[in-house]
């Protein structure tokens, strides 16, 4: 939860300790940004990099504010200046979090919420309650991670090590239609750590090793970094994580069984500049993990997951050129899982339906490669005194999905096929004084197909927004406005089209696959502000305030239906087992609407921070019948406190963040959870963290994780200890 990277000197205590308390209670604020770091941009914002520098110098001590560029955005923008609700969560608050789980990664950030049952590694994103078959594109240093594992529980998983990651960049809404086909919900950044970042600028080289232990489920973690400048064009990192966890418990103190796992995670990423304008990225992201998935409270089968990531960024950025700003992104991310049966099951073939067991040591497996390439330039020129910022570009991304293993076993819910996506864009930015225009176009197709069936579409989505900035008054210079139009376009995927078969367990029924499935269109309507503002009580402080109101209709929204055979032309057979047939069908529209807040007031020696979010959707059949959305999540208010001491060396603060139950789930309930933190650099060489995590040991439950009859608990109280040593030479 945050959007702001800045660096603040000559600061005074004892005004800021009354400027803070007041602002606290007059203004709406969000979490806290980096504090007192190097201004470094990754791959393909160079240019942008060399602003912030020239920036930094330029500025006046006690006033340098530096706010951190996305990482996805197509035209150098940070998060406040963005006409879209952008978020922007930097190293300082990551470390601060001391994540185990992706899903500690999005705190508090507007609209976002996580489902992982209790797979603690396997973790689906929520924006906006749309999740799952790639709604929201979730990218790795570029490369699409396109996993999907069907079954009761989450569906399209990633996975990537908290510790691995430097920075996170969310866009909600299809605005991010440049960004990759079918995103109606959002785009979620994960970029990974530099060298530069890591290395000091007098250093050659440098290395850190980091030991941490969890009290719930006793965990230990051990990580360790190293990277070396061969000279100044070239440098190169690696990292390697190893992670081991036992069960949890939640807040009575019952242990939630299927949570403990393993990982072994690890990094390599090189940097290369070949001219002072251009520089090539290539990385490799890896993970093995494992752990156990339970039934009733008993462990019944083994998961192995192996995934690799390969990727290669290149920019070419001259100054001296206006038209040339062009990125050539290309990856290569292969998913393998493999799950095998720790007990005999009772189950049924999903050919017959007839009464099988599944062996103890039967596997079922799931693999998925997913190829991308992303190209795109943006031209910058002027026409009769308004700027123009064109950007045009193309991607491409293909899955291939080979699912097998023993009749009855899991590997049944996600059917084996192609898919290939594709689209073309084009979007200009048109600036003039107080005004901001934002036009785009984007062209989308795609096809999927199995031994059997092949179906295809395309559509053009367009994309308007203004805004204006209206005053020139001291306090509301920075006050913006903005309204956007936008829509997007998401391909049914493989499973939704060709799921076909008996249900292998618990009770049989037929699925009917459904290739005659339309994909779905977001029409997207959002009205925002921006504040941002400077030397409010004290040279140096900062407030910066994003809020948005949002409107999305989902047409053709696709969901999954019961049928009966008894209905006329429902299209389900009597077949083995209950009388009833499930298949993916089109419904009207998904309505879903909603308000964000981020915002963050900083004066140096502390800051304090609020977000909030409120979500509500409904889908509408086709005959005018209404149901709740079952991917809602819970609404959020969090917010944030922490002070800076001894020339910044501790930071010590605290978390409460409360969350009401959606409409229509009824397992879940409201609660507030209270974290708090501490960090000391004790020298330059050594850093001690410390966190509790609700520490009040409530017992709650994600009301997106286990089903709408069964909870599934989140970890009680659990208190975090952290030590890193770091060498350089």
């Amino acid at each position: 939860m945050g959007f702001l990277n800045w660096e603040l000197r000559g600061r005074s205590t004892a005004s800021g300790v009354a400027a803070l308390l007041a602002s606290g209670a007059a203004i709406a604020l969000s979490a806290p940004p980096v504090h007192a770091q190097q201004a470094t941009q990754p791959a393909g914002e160079r240019t942008d990099q060399s602003k912030q520098a020239d920036q930094e110098k330029a500025a006046p001590a006690g006033a340098t504010l530096l706010d951190k560029i996305l990482v996805i955005s197509r035209t150098g923008e940070t998060a406040i200046e963005s006409l879209a609700s952008a978020s922007h969560v930097d190293q300082e608050q990551l470390d601060r979090r001391m994540a185990t789980t992706p899903n500690e990664m999005l705190l508090g950030v507007p609209g976002v919420a996580t489902q992982a049952d209790a797979r603690r590694v396997s973790t689906s994103i929520n924006i906006r309650g749309l999740q799952d078959f790639g709604r929201v594109a979730v990218i790795v240093d570029g490369a699409r991670q396109d996993f999907q594992r069907s079954d009761h529980g989450t569906q399209s998983t990633f996975y990537i090590d908290p510790e691995l990651v430097k920075s996170v960049d969310v866009i909600r809404g299809p605005v991010a239609n440049t960004y990759g086909s079918g995103a109606i919900g959002g785009v979620v950044f994960f970029d990974t750590k530099d060298a530069a970042d890591f290395l000091k600028p007098e250093e050659t080289w440098g290395a850190s090793v980091t030991g941490r232990y969890e009290s719930n489920g006793k965990g230990w973690t051990t990580s360790a970094t190293g990277a070396y400048r061969f000279n100044e064009n070239w440098d190169a990192l690696g990292n390697i994580v190893y992670r081991n966890y036992g069960n949890y418990k939640d807040g009575d103190g019952d242990t939630v069984n299927g949570t403990g796992f393993d990982v072994l995670s690890g990094l390599l990423k090189t940097s290369i500049r070949p001219t002072e304008n251009s520089e090539l990225k290539l990385g490799w992201v890896g993970s093995s993990d494992s752990w156990d998935e339970t039934s009733g409270g008993v462990p019944v089968n083994d998961v192995d997951l192996k995934s690799n990531t390969f990727t290669a960024r290149y920019n070419i950025t001259d100054e001296d050129k206006s038209w040339l700003d062009l990125h050539i992104n290309t990856s290569y991310n292969k998913t393998n899982l493999d799950l095998t049966s720790l007990v005999p099951q009772k189950r049924f073939d999903p050919v017959t339906g007839l009464p099988t067991v599944l062996p103890a040591g039967s596997q079922s497996t799931f693999d998925v490669g997913t190829t991308g390439i992303d190209i795109w330039n943006t031209s910058r020129f002027e026409t009769g005194g308004i700027a123009h910022e064109l950007t045009y570009g193309g991607d491409w991304v293909g899955d291939n999905v080979k699912t097998g293993g023993t009749a009855g076993g899991d590997s049944f819910y996600t059917p084996s096929g192609k898919r290939n996506v594709s689209g073309a864009y084009v979007q200009d930015k048109l600036t003039w004084d107080w005004l901001e225009v934002i036009a785009g176009l984007r062209y989308d197709n795609y096809s999927l197909k199995d031994s059997t069936r092949e179906t295809s579409g395309d559509r053009l989505s367009p994309r308007i927004t203004v805004g204006v900035s209206p005053f020139e008054t001291a306090g509301l210079a920075g006050l913006q406005f903005y309204g956007t139009y936008a829509e997007g376009y998401r391909s049914p995927s493989l499973t939704e089209t060709l799921i076909s078969g008996n249900h292998p367990a618990g009770v049989t029924f037929p699925f009917l696959p459904n290739p005659n499935l339309r994909p779905e269109t977001g029409k997207t309507t959002e009205f925002g502000i921006n504040y941002k503002q400077n030397d409010i009580f004290e040279p140096g402080d900062a407030l910066r305030v994003k809020a948005a109101y949002f409107h999305n209709n989902v047409d053709d929204y696709i969901d999954g239906v019961t049928l009966s055979p008894f209905a006329p032309g429902s299209g389900c057979p009597f077949g083995p087992g209950i009388p009833i047939c499930f298949q993916y069908q089109n419904f009207a529209q998904a309505k879903i609407d909603g308000f964000e807040l981020e915002g963050v007031y900083d004066a140096g020696w502390g800051y304090a921070g609020l977000s909030a979010s409120i979500t509500n959707g409904h889908t509408i059949s086709y005959k005018g019948v209404e149901a709740d959305l079952a991917t809602i999540p819970s609404s959020q208010v969090t917010a944030q406190l922490g002070l800076r001491f001894l020339e910044d060396k501790l930071t010590v603060g605290g978390e409460v963040q409360y969350n009401g139950k959606p409409k229509g789930n009824a397992v879940a309930e409201d609660y507030t959870l209270v974290n708090a933190f501490a960090s000391y650099q004790a020298t330059d060489n050594l850093k001690v963290d410390f966190r509790a995590d609700n520490l009040f040991d409530v017992k709650y439950a994600n009301p997106l994780n286990g089903s709408t009859t069964v909870a599934v608990y989140e970890p009680g109280i659990t208190l975090k200890l952290a030590a890193t040593m770091r060498f350089g030479g």
